[in-house]
Parts: structure tokens; C-alpha cells; sequence
């Protein structure tokens, strides 16, 4: 099997590989627009095993090499780095340096998910960008009602809160503002609750997700009545020692 040490980059590659025929340390650039890395790796006479160090935006590659049969292993960049000894880096001694790793059977090599396990990530990265975008939008709402001596809390989200907001008297732009920002709330709920039935969903269909949903504290937690009872089911409230009239507090009860 041919091995290559692969530094790779957005807009090109620096590879090493030994030479079968001759034995020698073979350097190229391969760029990526031009479809060089493609070409090269289709014309390869035998299959590969090509290392690269952990980094974003691989997906591409992984397709690419499995396209033709070749073998991606991904290592631990910081101990790839560990592992350097000289000080000046270039984009082909670190080609040569996994290269190097590779064939003296050093290379940290990593776990990754398959494709269907990171493609279920971005659905939990979706929702959790949508309910971040929700918060700020509330923050903002609340932020406008507070400026009017307007302060509800949760209970600004009620029906009875919504018309109260609506019936402050603002400026012509901060009266667009609160509008606007009513619209995209509006807009976000039914996503998030559309969002949290399917992550409810692939998570029943997984037997080890249903184990561990099990654990106290795991899965999904309705919200909680008030910032007490959360203080409370975090342990950070302290204790207390009150008698005749005198309150003592002492140290957090968890």
C-alpha cells in the first residue's frame, strides 16, 4: 500500500510518499482548483493510505479519497506537533514529518464520525444557533420594555405581556424595532419546536442514548418554575442555619 504524508491546505496540498521503485522521499503541491489533487489521486496505480492532521473542512477529502478506495487517517495535531524536532516549519517538512510518522507506525491516529453521525450534528448545531438567536431577541425585547419601567420577566411572554409591550409608547424606530423583532420571534418558535421533536426522535432510536437518558440530569429538561428551584437542582444555594430570628448562611449545599 502506498503511504502519503498529506499537509493539507483550503487552495492546495503539500504531500510525501516513498518512491516503491526507487526508495526515495517523493515531494509534490498538489492545488486544488485546477483539479490536481483529484487527477493524482484517481492515477494512482494502487490504493492509499493518506494521513493528515485534525482540522476543519476535510469532508471534501474524505469524499475524494472514497471515491477511488483510499484510506484517510486523521491524527492528533497536537501530538503530531509534540513530535517535531526541528524549529523551522514549512508546509513540506510537516508533509515529510507525517509521512515520517506513517511508516514508523507513530502516527496518533484519531476517532471520527461518520458521515451520518456528523450530519445529526449539525442538527443539534441548527437548534442550538436558533434558540441563541431566540434569547437575543428576547433580551432585546426586554431590554426596550425595561426602558419604559416595563419589567415582566417570563410573564412578558404571555398573551397579557405581549399586548402590554405592544402598547408601549415608542419612537418611530424603536417602534420598528420591537415589531420586527416580534416578527422573527414568531418565526423562531414553531422552528425550535419543530427542531426539538426530531431531536427527540433520533435520540429514542438510539439504545445507548435511551441508556443513558436514565442518568438523572440527562435529556431533555423542561424549564424550570423559577431561578430558585435551578440555584436549588445545581446545588449552589448555601446552606442555612436559622433559628430565634438569626439567619446564617453557610457554604454551597453540593
Amino acid at each position: 500500500m502506498l503511504i502519503i504524508g498529506c499537509d493539507l491546505h483550503t487552495r492546495f496540498q503539500q504531500i510525501a510518499y516513498l518512491d516503491l521503485t526507487t526508495g526515495e522521499i517523493v515531494t509534490r503541491r498538489l492545488e486544488h482548483e485546477n483539479c490536481e489533487a483529484r487527477k493524482f489521486y484517481a492515477g494512482l496505480p494502487e490504493k492509499a493510505r493518506v494521513g493528515i492532521e485534525a482540522t476543519g473542512c476535510t469532508q471534501w477529502f474524505e469524499r475524494l479519497l472514497g471515491e477511488w478506495g483510499h484510506e484517510l487517517w486523521v491524527g492528533d495535531a497536537a501530538k503530531i506537533r509534540a513530535c517535531v524536532v526541528w524549529r523551522q516549519k514549512t508546509d513540506t517538512r510537516d508533509a515529510e514529518h507525517l509521512l515520517d510518522l506513517l511508516l514508523t507506525n507513530r502516527f496518533p491516529r484519531i476517532w471520527i464520525p461518520m458521515p451520518e453521525e456528523r450530519d445529526v450534528r449539525q442538527l443539534l448545531q441548527h437548534r442550538n444557533k436558533l434558540v441563541s438567536m431566540r434569547t437575543s431577541v428576547k433580551n432585546q425585547l426586554h431590554y426596550l420594555a425595561m426602558n419604559q419601567g416595563v419589567c415582566r420577566k417570563r410573564k412578558l411572554w404571555t398573551k397579557q405581556g405581549r399586548a402590554e409591550l405592544l402598547a408601549l409608547d415608542l419612537g418611530p424606530w424603536a417602534s420598528r424595532r420591537r415589531q420586527e423583532l416580534l416578527e422573527l420571534l414568531d418565526r423562531l418558535d414553531p422552528r425550535i419546536e419543530e427542531l426539538d421533536a426530531v431531536v427527540k426522535a433520533e435520540a429514542e432510536r438510539r439504545p445507548e442514548v435511551v441508556i443513558l437518558m436514565q442518568q438523572k440530569g440527562v435529556g431533555p429538561v423542561e424549564r424550570f418554575a423559577n431561578s430558585r428551584k435551578v440555584v436549588s437542582y445545581l446545588g449552589l444555594n448555601p446552606c442555612e442555619y436559622s433559628s430565634a430570628g438569626h439567619q446564617r448562611l453557610g457554604h454551597i449545599s453540593k
